[in-house]
């Protein structure tokens, strides 16, 4: 049996004259983490829109499991699982930390549309939402107003509210976004112990490199909405043509990213 769970097949976002995304093949393991790096304009947020059914293709299929997905909406992607963040934290700022993640757990549940019942009727998805939360490292703040977290925290809750319902792909948008740089070390170790201890698919878009480089068991190039390069960390740190086009030119010597003797 194929150990493929998300898989494009000649897919294309086409924006007028401009071609965002132009004809990529491209095959996410389950259980792995997928990193998708690409300078500015390489179609990145493109292709993650396509995945996850925020936009529908100008061509080609995307499959989830076997099953073709390409024209199933946003919303039904995410009830067969496929969860998505997006760059900007997307949170209820005037609710708790535990009613942002219950609600999140609700959305996919048999009682999706109860949303006044009494707290025993929510029992189990209240032991769900604080399961998340011990996950992510928020639990103990789990009755704080999600508006007073800071931004690093926010993060970590918007993982929270994506693991929720459960789901087997994570689509993580610039999961670093705006954090400081001694926030990113914590969050980038939640999102590794997600995907190997708690058997999730990741397919996430980074700028951060190091980050890239250091958890990553996949990384796929995009630039001028083509793949240019896929393999492993090591594999694509010393791929020539990546050093010329991308890594070379943005990043420096790519050689210091994993090490002299990767």
């Amino acid at each position: 049996m194929t150990d493929i769970i998300l898989q494009s097949h000649s897919l294309r976002k086409e924006f007028g004259a401009l071609v965002a995304v132009d004809d990529v093949d491209m095959s996410i393991r389950q259980n792995t983490l997928h990193s998708i790096i690409g300078p500015n304009g390489a179609g990145k947020t493109t292709f993650f829109n396509l995945l996850s059914g925020k936009y529908k293709p100008t061509g080609g299929r995307v499959m989830f499991k076997g099953q073709d997905i390409t024209d199933m909406p946003f919303h039904r992607r995410a009830h067969m699982g496929i969860g998505r963040s997006f760059q900007i934290t997307n949170i209820f700022p005037n609710l708790t930390i535990l009613e942002n993640v219950r609600l999140a757990a609700q959305a996919v549940s048999p009682q999706a549309f109860n949303f006044w019942g009494t707290v025993v009727h929510h029992k189990d998805l209240i032991d769900r939402a604080m399961h998340v939360l011990d996950i992510v490292g928020l639990a103990g703040d789990s009755l704080r107003l999600a508006s007073v977290l800071p931004h690093g925290d926010k993060r970590k809750l918007e993982l929270a509210i994506l693991l929720a319902p459960d789901p087997d792909v994570l689509l993580l948008d610039e999961p670093t976004a705006g954090m400081a740089s001694e926030q990113v070390p914590e969050i980038i170790g939640t999102i590794d112990n997600i995907s190997k201890a708690h058997d999730k698919t990741v397919v996430m878009v980074e700028h951060n490199m190091s980050v890239v480089m250091g958890i990553s068991d996949v990384i796929t190039v995009m630039d001028q909405g083509r793949l240019l390069a896929e393999g492993t960390p090591s594999e694509i740190a010393n791929n020539k043509t990546v050093q010329d086009v991308y890594l070379g030119r943005l990043y420096g010597d790519a050689d210091e990213l994993i090490g002299k003797d990767a």
